[in-house]
């Protein structure tokens, strides 16, 4: 794995790793434990894989009550837990420790209820995005946040990271979609939050457990709205001479009044590399691409495609293209869908990053990751959920050359401090893990994340649930990025760490 600073091990946990592991044995079915090397494999790093390392030990629990009892027991002994879902992650939030025990929940892969009267889905979180979509359309109902890995992610995954996708312009990102989970804490209580009902008394309590990476808890269920499919539903395909003529239409569209269900910006890289893919019959002499999506009834649809069409023009679009149909329309999505994997056929790895920015600095953000890129001499494309300024750069890269390795991550933390600079932040809807840990003190000052700390530890006083990710190893910000680690001994041994 690159070098990177992971909390201290506890020593005694790793010499009583066999004892830990016959205990866990006994108090979940012996089947669900998993301790050897081959069994572990799978689980040694999620999405973000250029970071990889094994767990002490991989618990797969059936119930939630068997969640409750590996916590308590974890709790009770001070062992660490990672929780993780289906491992699609993109900023290392999953990363296992050597002396913690890894809790997959892949088992809780079933929904458990659909109410249509009440417009909600009850659901285990291993239960994958698009799954819930499936169980429902038959119905003409469908779940709106569709992250691109939708087929593989996990619900319980999108919560923890509050993920968004191509439709959260109108339709919010998970944190909007959601109505009650379960939630186990470090102590094993399990605790309901929420329900079926839209607003519940008191705190907001749910709106601080979506979006806190397994630090606050490990969710057992999740209960979500499900919307009413549309009338009418058309995509535009339109292209541009260049990124700030594409960003220019955006603006536009936003100050007519005009909230498209999608709005997606690729780069031409992007474009080229898509279409090569999928066929989605993009153009490839564009420099950008313009994909906006528009739902409602078909005389409103009908009114703002025209409307778009119009701005588009305006801004100096060299092409545009309507969907005939459904099929095409989700053809144009495809490869927007596909751009990540169709990366591969570029470069042998590749590294996405995930910020947000004002929508206005779009072309000034689009300029300076340009610079970087001939700085660092690293080739990146670009998509954008433009409509909200979620901005995913990927830099191409070798991960077999760590001076690569080595150059693509200060590439990536110069991108997100520049975000920041500008007015954005840090992340749009991967998360911070242990990616965007060192950077947070870009946001925020040492007050601000000792506040933050106060709150995990009201809920799991001995930091047990997930370390080392989320907030800096470093107490202060004295030194920025990446912390490497030589001969065992860190930079800065002085400043006072968490």
């Amino acid at each position: 794995m690159s070098e990177l600073t992971l909390p201290k091990l506890n020593k005694f946990t790793i010499s009583n790793r066999l004892e830990i592991i016959n205990k866990l044995k006994k108090i979940i079915n012996p089947e669900n434990v998993l301790s050897e090397n081959e069994e572990m494999k799978p689980y040694e790093t999620d999405a973000l894989s250029a970071y990889k390392q094994m767990p002490l030990a991989v618990i797969l629990p059936e119930n939630t009550q068997e969640v409750s009892v590996v916590l308590k027991y974890c709790n009770k002994e001070n062992i660490k837990v990672i929780p993780r879902g289906a491992g699609t992650g993109l900023s290392g939030g999953a990363l296992p420790l050597q002396d913690a025990i890894l809790l997959g929940l892949g088992k809780f892969n079933k929904i458990l209820e659909i109410d249509f009267d009440n417009k909600c889905v009850v659901a285990q979180p291993g239960v994958t995005n698009l799954s819930i979509t499936h169980s429902v359309q038959d119905k003409g109902f469908y779940y709106a946040p569709d992250p691109s890995s939708q087929l593989a992610c996990s619900i319980g995954g999108n919560v923890a990271e509050n993920s968004g996708g191509v439709h959260s312009l109108k339709y919010g990102t998970t944190t909007n979609n959601i109505l009650g989970v379960e939630i186990v804490l470090m102590d094993g209580r399990i605790c309901n939050i929420g329900g079926k009902t839209l607003d519940q008394e008191g705190y907001d309590l749910l709106g601080l457990i979506c979006g806190s990476e397994g630090l606050l808890g490990v969710i057992t269920e999740v209960t979500v709205k499900i919307l009413k499919k549309p009338q009418t539903v058309k995509a535009a395909l339109i292209g541009f001479p260049s990124i700030e003529d594409s960003g220019s239409c955006v603006s536009e569209i936003i100050s007519n009044g005009i909230v498209p269900a999608g709005m997606e910006i690729m780069d031409k890289a992007l474009i080229e590399a898509t279409d090569k893919f999928c066929k989605a019959g993009y153009p490839r002499n564009a420099e950008a691409l313009l994909i906006v999506e528009l739902d409602g009834t078909n005389s409103e649809v009908d009114e703002l495609i025209k409307n778009v069409s119009e701005i588009a023009k305006k801004n100096n679009s060299s092409s545009i293209k309507l969907s005939k149909n459904e099929k095409e329309r989700l053809t144009f999505w495809a490869g927007r869908k596909a751009a990540f994997p169709a990366m591969g056929a570029m470069a042998p790895d590749y590294y996405c990053m995930d910020g947000s920015i004002p929508r206005g600095k779009l072309a000034e953000v689009l300029k300076e990751i340009k610079r970087l890129s001939k700085e660092y001499n690293l080739p990146v494309a670009n998509a954008f959920h433009a409509g909200d300024g979620n901005l995913h750069p990927l830099i191409m890269f070798d991960s077999n050359d760590k001076e690569q390795l080595r150059k693509t991550e200060e590439f990536g933390a110069d991108i997100l401090k520049y975000c920041v600079k500008v007015g954005g932040a840090l992340t749009g809807e991967h998360g911070v893990g242990i990616e965007k840990r060192e950077l947070m003190c870009e946001m925020f000052n040492d007050n601000d994340i000792q506040q933050q700390l106060s709150i995990k530890k009201s809920l799991d006083n001995h930091s047990l649930l997930n370390p080392g990710k989320v907030y800096p190893i470093l107490r202060k910000c004295a030194e920025e990025g990446r912390v490497h680690v030589h001969r065992g001994e860190e930079k800065f041994p002085d400043i006072p760490r968490f």
